[in-house]
């Protein structure tokens, strides 16, 4: 179980209440909705300008504008979506046990009952909020967070990893290799590696592998490819299936950087998506409700049905 500051706390509380707003808000709103600011207003104030700095260092940038342009009242804060996201790139194994912790208490975060709270008080006080706003962890991230401490721990021991791997084909097959390198793209977490079976370089993505990953001893002298460009081979190996989906206008900007196209349909927009991984689209267009409508396949069409009859089940 991960434990964390108030201070932490407060600022993944202050992060979501930026994202959902549809407004800016004002410093004496924030210290209405975001549980932690305490003591006196200049307590407060203080408190709030470090978080600020504190978000600012972490790459995340806050909008600054006013809650009402006309009168040019008190300045309100936002966090704007497009600004949010970040390329991590190729990661050290401490990165990587570091943001796998992060992405374990932001999954929680992201979904528990603080981000609900953030959004009634938004509500409370009149100010039109969208949960949808905030990016939500692939579910496989934060489940794997096991695995890539593993599959790290054979980079830098240059050991063995054996694992069970969905293809293409969506069949299970049983895989040996020598990892070398991880890396993330559009949310996803990739290894490269040197597959025993084709001796050759592979490239797998962590929410495709089935099971847990099995580390074993390497006996054998093992050299890394100097001449291997990670990126440009990601960029190649994208899935040529296809799923459809319609999005409403203004939402599902999580599926919308996955797209590889978008036709305008009014209301709604129909966008195409390579499929890597049928259980993770699954996932994103559940939590993304009424506002993505699934076309194609016909197998992520039934893996929908299949979850919201077990939701109904399970919840009336």
């Amino acid at each position: 179980m991960l434990t964390v500051s108030r201070k932490i706390e407060r600022l993944v509380n202050l992060t979501i209440a930026l994202l959902a707003t549809k407004r800016f808000l004002t410093k004496s709103e924030i210290f209405r909705i975001v549980e932690g600011y305490e003591g006196t207003p200049e307590t407060k104030e203080r408190m709030f300008e470090r978080d600020k700095d504190d978000l600012r260092a972490l790459g995340i940038e806050i909008a600054v504008g006013s809650f009402d342009p006309v009168f040019l009242d008190e300045a309100g804060y936002k966090i704007n979506f497009e600004t949010y996201q970040m390329d991590l790139g190729v990661l050290s194994p401490l990165d990587l046990s570091i943001l796998s912790l992060a992405a374990q208490f932001w999954q929680g975060a992201a979904l528990d009952e603080a981000a609900h709270n953030v959004v009634r008080k938004l509500g409370s006080l009149g100010v039109s909020s969208d949960l949808s706003d905030i990016p939500a962890v692939p579910s496989r991230l934060a489940n794997s967070g096991q695995d890539i401490a593993i599959i790290s721990n054979a980079i830098s021991e240059k050991s063995f990893i054996d694992f069970n791997y969905i293809s293409s084909d969506l069949k299970s097959e049983q895989r040996s290799a020598i990892p070398f390198a991880l890396a993330t793209q559009k949310g996803f977490w990739y290894v490269a590696c040197v597959d025993q079976g084709k001796q050759d370089v592979r490239i797998f993505r962590l929410d495709r592998i089935s099971g847990r990953v099995q580390k074993r001893s390497n006996l054998i002298a093992f050299q890394a490819p100097t001449d291997f460009d990670f990126y440009a081979s990601l960029t190649s190996a994208q899935s040529n299936e296809l799923a459809v989906l319609d999005v409403r206008k203004g939402k599902g900007k999580i599926l919308r950087n996955l797209s590889v196209s978008c036709k305008d349909l009014g209301e709604w927009d129909r966008i195409e998506i390579p499929i890597v991984s049928l259980e993770n689209l699954r996932s994103l267009a559940l939590w993304h409700g009424s506002d993505v409508l699934v076309q194609s396949p016909q197998e992520l069409v039934d893996l929908i049905i299949d979850s919201l009859r077990k939701i109904v089940v399970a919840h009336g």
